[in-house]
C-alpha cells in the first residue's frame, strides 16, 4: 500500500536544504505569531499614543510608561498617582515591553527546543535563552532562534551519556537535576558570553540595513526576496533576517519597513492581473480567482506557478517589489508587527497601528501596494503580449508550472490544490484535464484504519484543509470513529494508522512511521485517493458489523 516517491537528484539537494533550513526557522515563528499579532493590538491600542493611550488608568497599566520602579499594578498605580504625563514605549511596566522582550523571544526558544528534542528540549532552550535576553538590552530573537535549538540539541546529547544506565526509581530526580543543571549553565553562559555576540550581530545586520537605507539600495534586496518567493527558498530571509530585525525596528521606532519587504502583496496582485488580461488557456483562466486567495487571503504561493510558466515575469516581479520598499523607503511606510499571512487585510490592521503612524502611514503602504502591483502588472504585460503568437502555438504549460512549483516547495499545499481543480475544470470543458499522477491506493487487505494523518513540512495550513476535506467525506458516507487530523511531518509519532503526504514528501513520512500506510497524493484538495480511502473504511466497518 506505501507508495514510491522520486529520489532527491544531486542536482537540486542544495535547493532542498536550503529549503529545509528555511522551513525549521519557519517553523520556530509561524507557530506564535498570534503571540506576535497579540503583542502588535495591544500597542495598537493602549501605548501612549495608541488608539486608547488617553483612557488612564487602565491604558497607562497595560502599555505601560516607563518606570522602571513600578513593579504590579499596584505599584503602577502608585506611579502613576505621582506622575501622570506618561512617556515612550514602555520598558518595564505594562504589557508591551515585557511581553517583545520576554515572551516573544521565550516561545521561539521554546518551540525551537522542542523540534529537537521535545518538551525537555523545550524547557532547557527557555531557560538558557532567558540568560540570553537578561544579558542585552534589545528583544533577543536572533538569539532565540539560536540558543532555543542549540540548548536542545545539547539536552539531547547529554541524555545519551547515561540513557540506560540509571537505576530503577531514579529517573525522575536524574532528568529534572540533570535539565536544571544544563538550563542553568547555559543561562550563564548566554548571559555573558551568547548575549553580548548576538548583540554585537544584531548590531551590524542593523547597521547592514540602515546603510542600504541610507545610500537608497534597499530595494536591490528585491533581487534576492522575489525569485526566492517563487522558488520556495524565502523563508530562511524572512523568518531568519527580517522580522528579528523588524521586530527590533518597530520597539524603538513604532513601526519597520522589514516587515513589508517580502510579505507586500503588490507584485503578486500585478502579475495576476497581468495574467488576467494577457494570459492565455489556464492560466488566464483561473487568474481572477487566485486574486482574491492572493491578495485577501494572503497565500502568496498562488501566484508562484504563473511565474513558472513564464520565467521572464520573475523580472516583473523584482521591479514590482523594488517599486513597493522604495516607496516606503522615500515615504517611511512601514508595519507596526509583521504581516502573516500577507494579506491586505493582515497589512491594513499592522500599518494602521498608532505606533506606526495611524492613517498617514496606511496611506504610504497603500500606495507602496499599488505602485508595486502596477509596475508589475505593465512589466508583466508586456512579457505576455511579446510572447503571445509563441504561446498560442505551443502547449499549455501551466499545469506542469503548478507541479513545478510544488516540486520546488518540496510539498503540496491547498493553494496549489485549490489553482489545479480550477484549470482541471477549466481544461475538461475544453482541451482536457491535467493529468494526475497519484500513486495507487490503500487496498483493503492492509491494517486497520482508526488514525488518519495529514503530514506536510509545517502541519498547518495546506494538511488542515486535507484533513478538512476527508473528515467532510467521512460524515458524509455515515462513519464515526475516524480521527483524521494534520500534523508536521517531524512530529510524527508512529501511532499514526494511515499518513496522506504530497508526493515529494512520502519519502520523509515513511522514515518517521514505517508502520503506517502511507497515500501520495498530488491533489490535497480534491484526490481520488480519498473516495477510495473511505471506501476501504467503510468495508472495515461493515465487517465488522
Amino acid at each position: 500500500m506505501t507508495t514510491t516517491s522520486a529520489p532527491i537528484s544531486g542536482a537540486n539537494r542544495a535547493r532542498v536544504g536550503v529549503q529545509r533550513f528555511g522551513t525549521f526557522l519557519s517553523g520556530m515563528i509561524m507557530p506564535n505569531i498570534a503571540a506576535f499579532i497579540a503583542w502588535g493590538f495591544i500597542t495598537m491600542l493602549f501605548i501612549s499614543v495608541g488608539w486608547l493611550g488617553h483612557w488612564y488608568p487602565v491604558a497607562d497599566l497595560l502599555g505601560g510608561f516607563g518606570n522602571a520602579d513600578a513593579v504590579g499594578w499596584k505599584g503602577a498605580l502608585t506611579a502613576l498617582a505621582a506622575a501622570k504625563d506618561g512617556t515612550t514605549f514602555p520598558q518595564y511596566v505594562g504589557l508591551v515591553g515585557p511581553m517583545v522582550t520576554y515572551l516573544l523571544p521565550l516561545l521561539i526558544a521554546n518551540t525551537g527546543g522542542r523540534m529537537v528534542y521535545g518538551e525537555r528540549g523545550g524547557v532547557v532552550a527557555s531557560i538558557a535563552t532567558m540568560g540570553v535576553i537578561v544579558g542585552t538590552d534589545i528583544p533577543m530573537f536572533l538569539g532565540a532562534m539560536i540558543m532555543g535549538p542549540l540548548a536542545g540539541l545539547i539536552t539531547k546529547w547529554m541524555d545519551r551519556i547515561w540513557d540506560g544506565k540509571i537505576r530503577p526509581g531514579f529517573e525522575m530526580l536524574v532528568n529534572n537535576f540533570s535539565a536544571g543543571i544544563l538550563g542553568m549553565l547555559l543561562a550563564i553562559v548566554g548571559f555573558f558570553g551568547f548575549g553580548p555576540v548576538m548583540l554585537g550581530i544584531s548590531a551590524v545586520l542593523g547597521t547592514v540595513v540602515a546603510w542600504l537605507v541610507s545610500i537608497h539600495l534597499l530595494p536591490i534586496v528585491s533581487i534576492i526576496v522575489e525569485p526566492a518567493k517563487v522558488l520556495f527558498l524565502n523563508n530562511a530571509i524572512n523568518h531568519g533576517v527580517f522580522t528579528p530585525l523588524g521586530i527590533e525596528q518597530a520597539t524603538n521606532a513604532g513601526k519597520s519597513i522589514l516587515f513589508l519587504i517580502e510579505a507586500n502583496p503588490g507584485p503578486g496582485l500585478g502579475l495576476l492581473l497581468a495574467f488576467t488580461f494577457f494570459g492565455l488557456g489556464q492560466a488566464k483562466a483561473s487568474a481572477p480567482g487566485a486574486i482574491i486567495i492572493q491578495f485577501f487571503g494572503g497565500i502568496h504561493e498562488i501566484y508562484f506557478p504563473y511565474a513558472l510558466s513564464k520565467p521572464m515575469t520573475v523580472l516583473a516581479l523584482i521591479a514590482g517589489g523594488a517599486t513597493g520598499v522604495t516607496t516606503n523607503m522615500i515615504l517611511g511606510g512601514g508595519l507596526a508587527f509583521p504581516s502573516a499571512p500577507g494579506s491586505i487585510i493582515a497589512v491594513t490592521a499592522a500599518a494602521l497601528s498608532p505606533a506606526a503612524g495611524g492613517v498617514g502611514n496606511l496611506f504610504i503602504v497603500y500606495l507602496s501596494v499599488l505602485l508595486a502591483a502596477t509596475v508589475t502588472f505593465l512589466i508583466s504585460g508586456v512579457i505576455l503580449r511579446a510572447s503571445r503568437k509563441r504561446d498560442l502555438a505551443a502547449e499549455d504549460t501551466f499545469g506542469a508550472a503548478i507541479a513545478q512549483t510544488e516540486a520546488n516547495k518540496g510539498k503540496s499545499s491547498a493553494a496549489m490544490d485549490a489553482l489545479r481543480a480550477s484549470t482541471t475544470a477549466g481544461a475538461a470543458a475544453g482541451a482536457g484535464a491535467t493529468t494526475n499522477a497519484e500513486a495507487p491506493a490503500p487496498t483493503a487487505t492492509e491494517r486497520r484504519i482508526s488514525t488518519i494523518v495529514f503530514a506536510c513540512d509545517a502541519g498547518m495550513g495546506s494538511s488542515a484543509m486535507g484533513a478538512s476535506v476527508l473528515r467532510n467525506k467521512f460524515k458524509k458516507a455515515g462513519i464515526d470513529g475516524v480521527d483524521v487530523t494534520n500534523k508536521a511531518i517531524a512530529n510524527l509519532d508512529g501511532t499514526e494508522d494511515l499518513i496522506v503526504t504530497q508526493q515529494q514528501l512520502t519519502d520523509r513520512a515513511r522514515a518517521r512511521n514505517g508502520e503506517a500506510m502511507h497515500v501520495s497524493v498530488d491533489n490535497f484538495m480534491n484526490s481520488p485517493r480519498y473516495d477510495e480511502v473511505v471506501e476501504i473504511v467503510r468495508k472495515q466497518h461493515d465487517g465488522d458489523a
